[in-house]
């Protein structure tokens, strides 16, 4: 089943990716999360996968694969921390793989079941700390479960971005390569592409 959701005034739906920051400001773990966003190429340094019904979403962060809810349309990292093992970040966008692709209804209704029902299967796995390592199915870090999740539809969201002073880093999945390899919506709520 395809559900609908609204995050910060902006409408997701099953199969869509949430992109955040890392990082709260005015509050001592996320100034830390900060620190660590400073680590990941480009603005979006965390994706998680909304799945539905209401605000249930999938994500691949310090505790595994989990589902957490958003409350009240709302991103609030400080009320949602302790379902997110303490992940402070703040709502960036959301990028939409699959518009703009030309599918039929029914085609875009089966690729985002897919999608969903995979992230779904993997909850419970443990983090993924080998970043190299995007093609294994037994661990994940959060945008290579999309990644992954993807790929069981034909698509490919990982575009060889690498860090160039460190070689090999290409084969890394960032969630920065997934807002801009997707159709995307800021959090003022403009399309675009990058």
């Amino acid at each position: 089943m395809i559900y609908t959701f609204e995050i910060e005034g902006l409408v997701v739906q099953t199969g869509d990716i949430i992109c955040t920051s890392n990082g709260k400001p005015d509050i001592l773990p996320g100034e830390f999360w900060r620190l660590v966003g400073r680590l990941v190429p480009g603005d979006v340094d965390h994706v998680m996968m909304y799945v539905g019904p209401e605000g249930r979403c999938v994500e691949a962060g310090s505790r595994g694969v989990i589902t957490f809810d958003v409350p009240d349309s709302i991103w609030d990292a400080e009320r949602m921390a302790r379902q997110r093992g303490l992940l402070f970040d703040t709502f960036y966008g959301i990028a939409s793989p699959l518009e703009g692709q030309g599918l039929t209804e029914n085609e875009e209704a089966e690729m985002r079941t897919t999608v969903a029902s995979y992230c779904l299967a993997q909850v419970g796995k443990p983090y993924n700390l080998n970043f190299l390592n995007a093609e294994t199915e037994d661990t994940f870090y959060c945008s290579q479960l999309i990644y992954k999740a993807y790929q069981q539809v034909g698509i490919d969201l990982n575009t060889g971005l690498s860090i160039e002073q460190l070689p090999g880093t290409n084969s890394i999945v960032y969630p920065q390569e997934i807002w801009g390899e997707c159709m995307h919506r800021r959090a003022n709520g403009k399309r675009e592409l990058s």
